[in-house]
């Protein structure tokens, strides 16, 4: 999580050098960016509670704001932005994803006892895809897709697996197996397909959300993540998460 913060507030330094030669203004900031977005939960956090989660992290941004000073307001605008566009601690899509389309759909897993993912869809085992089920499409649903990322990230999530193009009629995908036309865009690992989780010093949290689209994506397979996420995120009508844990 603190790679991830850092990083983050990093990336917000560059963005205006005249701060990044200031180490005072620097350490006040990173200390406030750190007690508002380095917290992470001790249990799987339902849908309503990570809405909650998103609407602190962006008021935080003010107060990373004032830490920063005057000229450092456009540094906390650009980590603003860039938290809402990647999705942190909502759903794997942009800003348009978490305030204009509705949390209705169920998503759940029979492979996950307890939401703890078996070592077999891990690196830990096989590194199997792991079957995933879903419900409540809404009318107007014209395809699917689905989006495996890093819950806990608060700024850049990575990016384990997106699968699009799934019929509408379509209510799961198997064990290691993809449904019929479905297709599957890059990861952040730069392979196609699924990414395996693999937590090594301590458990961790994944979301996996499904997107009912209004639309096809009209993307080949193997297309970039950023090229997917951008389309789901502007076919989006409906979605709903799952989250669940991976042990070491």
């Amino acid at each position: 999580m603190a790679r991830y913060v850092l990083s983050a507030f990093a990336s917000a330094m560059r963005a205006i050098p005249a701060l990044s030669t200031s180490p005072v203004t620097t350490r006040r900031a990173r200390d406030v960016w750190i007690r508002g977005a380095g917290r992470r939960p001790s249990r799987v956090r339902s849908a309503s509670e990570e809405a909650s989660s998103d609407r602190r992290r962006v008021k935080h941004v003010g107060r990373l704001a004032g830490a920063l000073g005057r000229p450092g307001r456009a540094a906390a605008t650009a980590v603003a932005t860039a938290s809402l566009a990647c999705g942190c601690g909502l759903v794997g899509g942009p800003k348009t994803v978490q305030e204009g389309v509705p949390l209705v759909m169920t998503v759940s897993s029979q492979v996950f006892s307890r939401g703890v993912i078996a070592p077999r869809y891990t690196c830990h085992g096989a590194g199997i895809s792991p079957a995933i089920n879903w419900s409540g499409a809404p009318q107007g649903t014209k395809s699917l897709a689905l989006v495996v990322d890093d819950s806990a990230a608060p700024i850049t999530p990575y990016i384990y697996w997106i699968v699009f193009d799934i019929g509408p009629q379509t209510t799961g995908i198997l064990d290691g197996q993809l449904p019929p036309g479905a297709r599957q865009a890059g990861n952040s690992k730069g392979t196609v397909g699924y990414d395996p989780p693999c937590p090594h010093n301590s458990s961790h949290k994944y979301r996996f959300t499904v997107y009912a689209l209004g639309g096809g994506l009209q993307l080949p397979g193997g297309t970039s993540a950023k090229s997917a996420w951008t389309a789901i995120a502007q076919a989006a009508i409906a979605r709903g998460t799952l989250l669940a844990t991976a042990n070491p």
